[in-house]
């Protein structure tokens, strides 16, 4: 089988067994047998990942080749390392992969054929293997037979770098070969760098061919009117687009071609922290066998899995293929989408539950990406901590930001999309401080009312601090929630605090230099 992969031509020489392209059900046999996790009560596999539960992303690199190096916006989050470093990393992994049993993934991403790019994952853990199965397209048989990787993903976590050695940061280590067609995932089994490597390079290759890359879930209702939702970890990206009225064609990834959108993946990666099945009922019924269960606690006789239990990480999660959502659109294609929403948890409680985006402000806030850490999730935090993730994923962008931003600019144009701005974290005071989380009845109402077009029959007033249209009115919504204002006791608490955020935008904002002035005023003024 090794000869038939051609292994040998990347160096993966005398493994012990090679499993290619194993069912679901094949791998988390494997996964069992091999002590990588159980399975829960539900028929999930559940594993935890040890040290890192997240994505390490001061461990990721790009090697510094000649064909991408003016290419690269290179930085604090494009961070290079040598050709002869990643080399070295590269005999590293594929000497440790000798005498071991290895687990081979030949999947796309991109469900639009003509956009699609063959991506070979190639796992030390039959878990993992299982993970991407689920999360990239799954080709037909007949397309196997012919299949040709155009990028190849080696994942080996049991393997740790050196930092003095390896010209990396930690034991960890993602290192992606643009040139070479290569990525390196060392010392992590935290699933979603695997996913989070394919997303990246489709991020640096699309752009190039036309098309709008997108950290954001997408789904179309019965009409054909497909909705974009951008969003930070946190913000609701997964539960607004898992509708039960409208068709999910993806969560977390897609592709904005002349054509219309695509999934850029085959699978769906969901938070499980507090997961109910009467907030979340799609969702939790996906956690079924097939799927992968990321360091959610386990009871070890019952196999019942507790949601609520945050002692091992609060970013538990769980991976699954997107037709375990019953009302998935397979294929992942729509046309082009009629409503745009960006998504924000905004700790501080005092943004706008929903607000219209101008094309300017759109823009804005689109390179601003904004949310908030909640007191309590990360060690030091005390208080709610601005976030600003440039175009609502900035680790996944080889990139220039100002490209992403300009397409985005162009699309809107170009097809007259409506943009929202919608807060779905905290009202009438800061979380910990007096303020309750938006209630989900009220956000689904909100964003169904933008959806179904009846939100444009409202009457909207600007927002004099956040510059922003706010309606006056909504739906299915009590009219005291959509002015944060007036859900705060004390009204000159709320002024102090809106205005402390509006500066955080506003100081955020002056790294983007050269930007058009329309889109700074378009921003805050406090």
């Amino acid at each position: 089988m090794a000869s038939a992969l051609n292994l040998e031509a990347l160096g993966i020489i005398h493994p012990t067994e090679v499993y290619h392209n194993l069912s679901p059900a094949a791998l988390t046999e494997r996964a069992v047998a091999r002590g990588e996790g159980m399975l829960s009560e539900t028929g999930a596999l559940c594993v935890y990942t040890g040290k890192y539960t997240g994505r390490s992303p001061d461990d990721r690199f790009i090697a510094d080749e000649p064909s991408v190096r003016d290419l690269i916006d290179w930085g604090k989050v494009n961070v290079p390392i040598s050709s002869d470093k990643f080399n070295n990393l590269y005999s590293k992994i594929t000497a440790y992969l000798q005498n071991r049993e290895i687990f081979v993934f030949d999947g796309y991403a991109g469900a639009d054929p003509d956009y699609r790019v063959n991506i070979r994952v190639i796992n030390e853990l039959a878990s993992e293997n299982l993970f991407i199965h689920q999360l990239l397209l799954r080709p037909e048989e007949s397309e196997l037979e012919s299949f040709e990787p155009g990028f190849t993903i080696i994942a080996a976590p049991g393997l740790k770098a050196v930092p003095e050695t390896d010209g990396v940061h930690s034991e960890a280590a993602v290192v992606l070969s643009f040139e070479r067609k290569l990525v390196l995932v060392i010392g992590t089994q935290y699933a979603g760098e695997i996913k989070k490597s394919v997303f990246s390079l489709m991020n640096f290759l699309m752009p190039q061919r036309g098309v709008f890359t997108m950290h954001c879930s997408a789904n179309v209702g019965e009409g054909g009117d497909s909705a974009l939702f951008f969003g930070l970890s946190g913000t609701g990206k997964t539960t607004l687009s898992a509708d039960p009225e409208r068709y999910l064609i993806g969560d977390d990834e897609h592709g904005w071609s002349p054509k219309g959108i695509f999934n850029i993946e085959g699978g769906c990666y969901a938070k499980c922290i507090n997961l109910s099945k009467e907030n979340e009922p799609q969702i939790w019924d996906a956690i079924k066998f097939g799927a992968l269960v990321e360091n959610v606690v386990i009871d070890p006789k019952t196999r019942k899995l507790d949601y609520a239990d945050e002692s091992i990480t609060e970013n538990t999660r769980v991976g699954y293929p997107v037709d375990y959502i019953p009302n998935a659109k397979i294929p992942g294609v729509s046309g082009h989408p009629k409503t745009v929403i960006f998504l924000t948890a905004d700790a501080f409680g005092v943004m706008p539950p929903i607000s219209k985006l101008s094309r300017e402000a759109a823009m804005y806030h689109f390179v601003t990406g904004y949310t908030a850490k909640l007191a309590g999730t990360e060690r030091g935090v005390t208080t709610p901590q601005a976030t600003f993730s440039t175009c609502f994923g900035a680790p996944f962008l080889p990139l220039p930001a100002s490209l992403y931003a300009k397409m985005l600019g162009e699309c809107i144009d170009a097809h007259g999309s409506n943009v929202y701005l919608v807060n779905t974290g905290w009202s009438g005071g800061p979380a910990g401080k007096g303020g309750s989380r938006m209630k989900i009845k009220y956000t689904r109402a909100m964003v169904s009312a933008a959806l179904d077009g009846s939100l444009e029959k409202e009457e909207f007033e600007l927002d004099p601090v956040f510059n922003v249209l706010v309606p006056k009115k909504c739906p299915n919504v009590p009219d005291e929630v959509l002015a944060p204002r007036n859900t705060w006791a004390d009204k000159s608490e709320y002024d102090a605090a809106a205005k402390n955020l509006a500066q955080l935008f506003r100081k955020n904002f002056e790294k983007y230099k050269g930007m058009d002035e329309k889109i700074i005023e378009a921003g805050p003024k406090g």
